[in-house]
């Protein structure tokens, strides 16, 4: 009786601890799957998801609802999204090619959102070498001066059984904001082959060190391995330093998914935390059995020269699978928060999302489920091979596929962390303790609207417009003071000249959002 109390005890403190959050559709069009997702570190109200093969969506209210939009591209979109901003605050957004002249993902492209204009500004690509194939994208901006680092794999012949054929991890480079970029390079020493299995050189994640490096880490043959540039990108270690055996390979079986890979995330803290400069690899293998994958992560804190003993990062006691990785740091904290489906609550295919944070470094991980519901998986459905993580000043949002009854969806959750590691989260649009929901009228309006809310005690607000593609249009109220009453607020869309369309209205207060409203001009 005493061991069932205790164990009662400890699941209330944990549950009322971190409280169930908000779980927020971002599509379930275009059999979507494979998800990036990037807080704009210049205003967090703007997130960017890329979706697999040719969508992106946008958030102007932290994620609370999305936009979508069809990526098009000189090139050719063909998946791997991969989603960053530039040093100014900009998109950028990477994905494979399809071009209509040349060869399928025969180069990595590379395509900016400016947020002023509220439209796409470079189409480029890097990595053209004939007819090899380019796969696998991933990048990274060193904010201090806006480089921009892209690592990938390159196949000779993708899918080759011919030993004749390799695969290689290739890196370039741009200094003008994704305009250009350098003669790709290869920078590992140990090749793989072309089958996109174990022995195939996959899952080069770069990260930035605090004073500029580089660092990045693999999987294929050799295990986990991992290598850095100190002068951003011209040269690389002579022998890339061995991290983890990764003993059972990247490539595994999960059942009802149809393919399964455990590649590594690389990380480095910048945060100026305790664990400034730790750099952290994040993947997951079977190395405890076929039928009990789990997630680990090892870290570094000499640059990369050696490495800790792997940490499991998954903290059930069972025999089962969490799978699909994704890691990311605040970089107002160095916390980190990690990402993955579970399946510890269940003995068949029915499949959780997990949310796991380590205030420590990497030496430990709380677990926190974070899907509103579990899902059921079909292996006659592709799923993607990846998630997706971003976290800024306690904002967290994850996003993962979820394939139920046959019908992918991408989801997020819309979750808060306060200084002291709890969860304050968000609750659904127009509830704050202080505030009373924002009410719009007319809605939709011809060009004149009205915004009311009552204010419980005084707070000072600032108020914004924006678009539905993630521009601001005006801010009528900056850093006014109100005190407990009553409210309107009145905006005359014609003094803007703004065409038909969704818009937003934001209550901001000491730079965090408060509420949005959506409102329609006919």
């Amino acid at each position: 009786m005493r061991i069932f109390l205790l164990i009662l005890f400890c699941f209330l403190i944990e549950t009322t601890a971190f409280a169930q959050p908000v779980n927020v559709l971002i599509t379930d069009q275009h059999y979507p799957e494979e998800p990036s997702i990037h807080i704009n570190p210049k205003n967090p109200a703007l997130i960017m998801v890329g979706v697999n093969i040719s969508y992106m969506h946008l958030s102007v209210d932290s994620g609370k609802t999305w936009s979508e939009t069809k990526m098009v591209s000189d090139y050719g979109v063909w998946g791997d999204p991969c989603i960053l901003t530039d040093s100014v605050g900009d998109f950028c957004f990477l994905h494979l090619s399809n071009p209509l002249q040349g060869n399928w993902i025969d180069r990595i492209v590379f395509q900016k959102y400016d947020v002023d204009s509220a439209k796409w500004t470079v189409d480029s690509y890097m990595g053209l070498n004939g007819s090899k194939a380019q796969d696998k994208e991933w990048c990274v901006s060193n904010p201090a001066n806006n480089l921009l680092f892209t690592t990938w794999t390159e196949f000779d012949d993708y899918g080759s059984t011919d030993l004749a054929d390799s695969s290689r991890i290739m890196f370039s480079r741009s200094a003008d904001g994704g305009a250009t970029w350098s003669q790709a390079s290869k920078i590992n020493q140990v090749s793989g082959d072309c089958i996109d299995s174990d022995n195939t050189v996959e899952g080069a994640v770069p990260a930035m060190g605090p004073n500029g490096e580089v660092y990045v880490s693999w999987a294929g043959p050799a295990g986990i391995v991992f290598d850095r540039s100190l002068d951003s990108g011209n040269t690389w270690l002579q022998h890339d330093i061995f991290v983890d055996p990764m003993p059972t390979g990247w490539d595994y079986g999960i059942p009802g998914i149809s393919r399964a890979n455990g590649l590594p995330i690389t990380l480095c803290d910048v945060s100026g935390g305790a664990y400034h400069g730790r750099i952290y690899i994040n993947w997951s293998d079977q190395r405890n059995g076929s039928h009990n994958t789990d997630v680990f992560l090892s870290y570094s804190q000499d640059g990369g020269d050696t490495w800790s003993a792997p940490v499991r990062v998954n903290n059930d006691t069972t025999q089962t699978h969490q799978f699909f990785t994704w890691m990311t740091i605040d970089p107002s904290t160095g916390w980190l928060y990690g990402v993955f489906y579970d399946r510890r609550n269940y003995t068949d295919n029915y499949t959780d999302v997990y949310l796991a944070i380590s205030k420590d470094g990497g030496q430990t991980f709380e677990n926190h489920l974070i899907s509103e519901s579990p899902f059921l998986p079909s292996s006659n459905i592709f799923f993607g091979d990846y998630t997706n993580i971003s976290a800024l000043n306690g904002m967290v949002r994850p996003v993962w596929t979820r394939l139920h009854n046959d019908s992918l969806s991408v989801w997020t959750a819309l979750i808060q962390i306060d200084s002291t590691g709890g969860f304050t989260g968000y609750s659904p649009i127009g509830q704050r303790d202080n505030l009373s929901e924002i009410l719009a009228f007319p809605n939709p309006s011809s060009g004149k609207i009205a915004f009311s809310w009552k204010l419980k005690t005084s707070t000072t607000f600032s108020i914004e417009i924006w678009d539905n593609m993630g521009k601001k249009i005006a801010s009528p109220v900056v850093n006014k003071t109100l005190s407990e009453g009553m409210y309107v607020e009145h905006f005359d869309s014609s003094s803007y000249q703004l065409s038909s369309g969704i818009y937003y209205f934001q209550l901001i207060s000491e730079g965090r959002i408060l509420q949005v409203k959506k409102f329609v001009i006919q």
